[in-house]
């Protein structure tokens, strides 16, 4: 797994509260994972998340993929936990403005120490979210206590890939996109096998790279004077941020970074 100092969750809410967060949302939309929708649809159908089920999603941003569970896959209903009050607010106004308030809750909280009662969660669910975590042991015993005997834990996560990064790649990567620690499949597997489940599907989805590609493509060829806007008209900003894009983009292609599909049961 690695790791880098001096990114934590002040660094996490930083970007989620301010011009980062809005240009995530530019380019992937209110689903701030790769793959987004059919991505999403994805994950429940493999994991059997639908009707009448109660999830908890760990790490849920504005809740945009709650909202989707419980009007396309039935959910009964959700609680979402995000320690960034700025996006925990911005979930609960669209949840309102929805009209699914009553079926979906965020909660500011701690995800690796959340505060819910353990064991009556039919399923915990993350999308591209574990990685802005430190402690990810912690999570996973959270995400395993949380759910009931039985239940299911299904995520997706940015990964390092099978090539593996140098600790000079690490460190860049890990500094803009201010993910404390970043697991392999492989770190997962074994954490959620030492937690008592039993692990179904710990594979690359094969999304990163193309993904990665179209948001560049999005930018350059027709995001760019949203960017700006974003960036307060400052050319030299997003030049940068191209090119720290582009170094991903990189990565991705050489088989270091991927998007992760992980979903285990419970003992």
């Amino acid at each position: 797994m690695k790791s880098i100092q001096n990114v934590g969750l002040q660094e996490v809410s930083d970007v989620y509260g301010g011009a980062e967060g809005e240009l995530w949302e530019l380019i992937m939309g209110q689903q701030i994972h790769i793959g987004g929708f059919k991505a999403t649809m994805d994950l429940a159908e493999r994991a059997g998340v639908g009707a009448g089920q109660r999830g908890v999603d760990l790490c849920c941003c504005n809740g945009a993929g709650m909202r989707l569970l419980v009007r396309f896959r039935n959910v009964a209903s959700m609680i979402g936990v995000d320690a960034v009050r700025t996006v925990v607010e911005l979930g609960r106004t669209r949840c309102e403005e929805e009209a699914l308030a009553d079926r979906v809750q965020l909660q500011l909280a701690d995800a690796c120490d959340s505060g819910l009662p353990s064991g009556e969660a039919d399923f915990v669910w993350g999308e591209d979210a574990w990685c802005y975590v430190e402690d990810k042991p912690k999570l996973i015993a959270e995400a395993s206590r949380i759910v009931k005997p039985g239940g299911t834990i299904a995520f997706t996560d940015w990964v390092e890939g099978p090539a593996g990064l140098s600790d000079a790649e690490a460190e860049r990567c890990l500094g803009f996109m201010k993910f404390p620690s970043l697991a392999s499949i492989g770190d997962y597997r074994g954490l959620l096998e030492e937690n008592g489940c039993t692990v179904a599907e710990a594979e690359d989805t094969g999304r990163f790279a193309p993904h990665i590609d179209l948001y560049l493509q999005m930018v350059d060829m027709q995001l760019t004077y949203d960017a700006l806007r974003i960036l307060d008209f400052d050319l030299g900003a997003v030049a940068a941020l191209a090119g720290e894009f582009t170094f991903l983009q990189e990565l991705a292609h050489a088989g270091k970074l991927a998007q992760g599909r992980f979903i285990a049961h419970r003992s």
